[in-house]
């Protein structure tokens, strides 16, 4: 069963081409004109196989090959049609269009499923018109709450409600699916590790766990020429100390621990004045929840500590705090069979970055399969993966939906 490098590279060209941006790029936001269109031509895309499609209340796209013997019986696969601004031509729209031709593929070689196979092209996941992610796949399962969309607005000042009511769609009714009894989601790795270990397919174990702060500093702003040193509580000069300590503390630990200061954002912000707060962010991943919990405990105490002998004040909001979750490990063991059934280069390996999986995971037997980032670059118009990389994925996603469906 082979996956023909030409057909892969014209669909790929043909769903990144749907975009809002004429830039660099790829801009398929949630609810705009778009990413209405991507979802529309998905549907025309999945019913040319003869699949059954339909919208559910908020956008989601589900096109189901119905199965022969046991329909009501759903084995699903795909990702979200969503992108950043100017975002790449991989990622969240592989595990869609993959899908389309594995399912393909299936049907042209096997004929139809015993169970249904079913693609789902998730209305969103990346949160780059409104600060909420996950939308596609929480409406799935009940978890999506109204009231937190309502009074949300994108960087134009248009409402959430309305754009989503712009595009036909509006709330659900609150139910979870229960009718999918396993999902298989193909994405891009997003990191240089398979590159640079030369790997042509990761079996993902594991989504690590996430804390996100917002760190604010409080000194004095005073005049840069007349304050000498000794007398300032300067909250840059706080800032550094913390982030080199803590930035020092993560190296220790070692991998797969990882931790970024993103963002700074100093006040006043101008050349000739002390600055007098400071907020800056901390984002720290790791596979294990109580190591996570532990180190990322530490380090606020240290965090207090260091500005406690600065003389300078310091509030710590842990605004996101995600926990790991793992895939499920009979999910897990027939990808890695396909993979060497079909003698594929593969690794097990955890990812370092959220994806729809992580909703899934602990409603629904769940695996990922991830194929190499050039580089590493995403969420960048430079995002890229060999097409023959993208082929032995979409074969190795085809092969595990067969021992699932057939």
């Amino acid at each position: 069963m082979d996956i023909e490098v030409g057909e892969v590279r014209q669909i790929m060209d043909w769903l990144s081409s749907i975009s809002d941006d004429t830039g660099p790029g790829t801009t398929r936001l949630l609810y705009s004109p778009s990413w209405l269109k991507a979802q529309q031509e998905l549907k025309a895309k999945f019913e040319s196989l003869g699949m059954e499609c339909r919208f559910d209340a908020v956008g989601n796209l589900f096109g189901t090959l119905v199965g022969s013997k046991s329909p009501e019986r759903k084995i699903a696969t795909g990702s979200h049609v969503d992108t950043v601004v100017r975002g790449g031509k991989l990622d969240g729209q592989l595990g869609i269009f993959g899908g389309y031709l594995a399912v393909k593929k299936l049907l042209e070689t096997y004929g139809r499923p015993k169970k249904s196979l079913e693609i789902i092209s998730m209305a969103e996941e990346e949160g780059s018109r409104f600060p909420y992610v996950f939308w596609g796949s929480k409406n799935i399962f009940g978890l999506a709450k109204k009231e937190d969309v309502e009074a949300l607005k994108d960087g134009q000042g248009v409402g959430f409600v309305e754009a989503m009511r712009n595009c036909g769609f509006d709330f659900g009714d609150g139910r979870a699916r229960t009718d999918i009894e396993a999902f298989v989601e193909l994405h891009i790795e997003q990191g240089n590790f398979l590159e640079e270990e030369n790997y042509t397919v990761g079996v993902v174990s594991s989504i690590v766990g996430q804390k996100r702060y917002n760190i604010t500093l409080k000194g004095e702003a005073n005049h840069a020429g007349t304050t000498l040193m000794r007398y300032r509580k300067d909250t840059v000069e706080c800032m550094s100390r913390i982030i080199t300590h803590c930035l020092d503390k993560a190296k220790a630990a070692g991998d797969p621990l990882v931790l970024t200061f993103g963002k700074v954002v100093p006040k006043p912000n101008t050349v000739n004045v002390v600055p007098g707060e400071t907020l800056f962010t901390m984002d720290c991943r790791h596979t294990n929840a109580a190591f996570l919990q532990d180190f990322t405990a530490l380090l606020e105490a240290d965090m207090r500590d260091i500005a406690a002998k600065g003389g300078i004040g310091i509030e710590i909001d842990n605004w996101m705090n995600e926990k790991p979750v793992a895939m499920d490990s009979k999910i897990v063991g027939f990808i890695e069979c396909v993979c060497q059934d079909r003698k594929l280069n593969y690794k097990v390996m955890h990812s370092g970055a959220g994806h729809d999986s992580q909703i899934f995971a602990p409603r629904v037997p769940t695996g990922m399969i991830f194929v190499p980032s050039i580089r590493g670059v995403s969420h960048n118009p430079a995002e890229d993966t060999k097409v023959e990389d993208l082929c032995v994925g979409i074969k190795a996603l085809a092969y595990t939906l067969h021992e699932l469906a057939y």
